[in-house]
């Protein structure tokens, strides 16, 4: 019996997870309190600028993460100069007392001297209500809270020199501008969130 409801629940997760946020969607879960490594507390709400929030769900040693981890202070640079807040989440709720841990987020962001929160979602609420399932996994809002990107980062992981196409640069500033974003969606590759 107890292992029918650990399946039906897993089941129920997997289809919720699932069902990621569609473009044009108001940003869920924006009050829910998420503790940052500087020992504040934010929500989405107060980390959204005049032009929008970023948010990018992301850990301390996924291999996926690691590889782009030389882009995030410029990308959170960018969106500081065109308004739109940016925040990294950490969701893999499954490794919080381990290499996720609250301690090792801030080891992680001193090591990689974030300009920007990285905040812990220790019930993966955020992870859950967005459908967001890989590490790095990006979402970007507008000014009116709407959805519109998500996916990667950009086309090359490994070699920041070698990328052919900035997904989210391109979609940032298209937003800072107020224009259409060419590529709206793409594929976000990288390891899955630890639920």
């Amino acid at each position: 019996m107890k292992k029918s409801i650990i399946i039906i629940i897993l089941s129920f997760m997997t289809v919720l997870i699932a069902r990621e946020l569609a473009l044009g969607k108001v940003m869920p879960k924006v009050n829910v309190s998420l503790q940052d490594v500087s020992g504040g507390l934010f929500t989405l709400e107060k980390l959204m600028d005049k032009n929008g929030l970023l948010v990018i769900f992301s850990c301390n040693t996924c291999p996926w993460v690691i590889r782009w981890q030389d882009r995030y202070n410029p990308i959170a640079k960018l969106c500081l100069e065109n308004d739109i807040g940016f925040v990294a989440v950490n969701s893999n709720n499954s490794q919080h007392d381990g290499v996720d841990s609250y301690k090792a987020m801030v080891e992680h962001a001193q090591e990689y001297n974030y300009q920007f929160p990285y905040v812990v979602d220790k019930k993966a609420e955020l992870a859950v209500a967005f459908g967001a399932t890989k590490t790095p996994h990006v979402y970007l809002f507008n000014k009116h809270n709407k959805l519109v990107y998500r996916g990667a980062i950009d086309d090359n992981a490994k070699n920041a020199d070698k990328v052919g196409e900035s997904y989210l640069v391109n979609a940032v500033n298209a937003v800072a501008l107020g224009e259409e974003i060419k590529v709206k969606k793409t594929k976000a590759l990288g390891c899955s969130i630890k639920f």
